[in-house]
């Protein structure tokens, strides 16, 4: 058979069974095995997954060779399929069993850096993210033509071991679907694709909602003595009143009487018992009716501590000899 005549056509089923028999073989020097199976025709369920290969239905360079793609993946023909940092590997079976190779160019930093930006503080969790729940923003960011997370034409080179003259044969085009199929089951590899960090999505996010956090404003904090007021409390004076220590005025001495001499000190144990407790300047201020209620009930309270208790009258001794009444009995 020359070059440019057409294979012998082989059954899905014949192509599948020499596919696994050569596979068994790749086990057995301990190589890793992850074919793609899809059930029923829908490829790509996820957001992820669908968005990837809505990526690739909208570029014209590959719509002659995608619908080829579509049903080789669909059948099972992608026995195997590893996705690394800027690399995707797979093994499609034809007539025999081909190499796939597909290389993608890493997010350069200012574009990721760029991603990051725009989504900061959208994104809650690392569970929402990989999921695919996100705000709509978030879902046009990330998948926009051009300066998104997926790749462009441009980023991809594409190598099979076909005979196919074609950059964009079946089988390569089989293996592209199949990485949007396996991202339904392991969205993380998207952004390991890609060489990003999808944990700094999250970062952004923290560090832009820590920016934007504020104070509360003044009129929503309350003052002490509207504290005081509302309660009925004395609030204590704060520490560091040294500025008010300052400012009050010295206490001048007592001037002289008419007559030459000294006024006469006052007694000092009259003056401990008169003296009352030192109310703040907060609560001097506040007159409402709860807080005339709260002092009365306070000035009540002292007062009834401050009485001397009440003699206690001692029991009457009865005399030996005398005999008590004994009670009587109801008839």
């Amino acid at each position: 058979m020359s070059w440019y005549e057409w294979r012998p056509y082989v059954s899905v089923a014949e192509r599948r069974r020499k596919a696994q028999a050569k596979l068994k073989k790749l086990k057995k020097k301990g190589e890793s095995i992850a074919p793609v199976a899809i059930e029923g025709r829908i490829i790509a369920k996820s957001f992820w997954g669908k968005s990837w290969c809505t990526n690739l239905e909208r570029y014209s360079d590959y719509a002659n060779r995608l619908p080829r793609g579509r049903t080789y993946v669909r059948n099972g023909s992608v026995v195997d399929l590893q996705i690394g940092k800027g690399e995707v590997v797979a093994r499609v079976a034809g007539s025999e069993l081909y190499t796939i190779k597909i290389a993608i160019t890493p997010v350069k930093k200012p574009h990721w850096t760029s991603i990051c930006r725009d989504c900061a503080g959208t994104i809650d969790s690392l569970v929402e993210l990989l999921q695919g729940r996100l705000a709509k923003g978030v879902m046009d960011r990330v998948c926009r033509e051009g300066d998104g997370l997926f790749p462009s034409p441009k980023e991809i080179k594409l190598s099979c071991s076909c005979p196919d003259w074609a950059d964009m044969c079946k089988h390569v085009a089989a293996a592209l679907y199949g990485v949007g199929a396996r991202l339904d089951e392991s969205p993380r590899l998207l952004f390991v694709l890609r060489g990003v960090d999808e944990t700094e999505l999250l970062a952004s996010a923290g560090r832009d909602l820590a920016l934007a956090g504020s104070a509360p404003s003044a009129a929503k904090v309350l003052d002490d003595g509207d504290v005081a007021a509302l309660f009925g409390l004395e609030m204590a004076e704060p520490a560091n009143s040294d500025a008010g220590a300052a400012a009050k005025p010295k206490q001048q001495p007592e001037r002289a009487s008419k007559d030459g001499k000294d006024a006469k000190p006052k007694d000092k144990a009259a003056l401990k018992g008169s003296k009352a407790p030192k109310a703040s300047a907060t609560a001097k201020q506040s007159k409402t009716p709860a807080d005339k209620k709260a002092r009365a009930a306070k000035d009540t309270l002292l007062t009834a501590t401050q009485r001397k208790p009440e003699q206690v009258i001692p029991p009457i001794a009865v005399p030996k000899g005398r005999a008590q009444r004994r009670p009587l009995r109801a008839a």
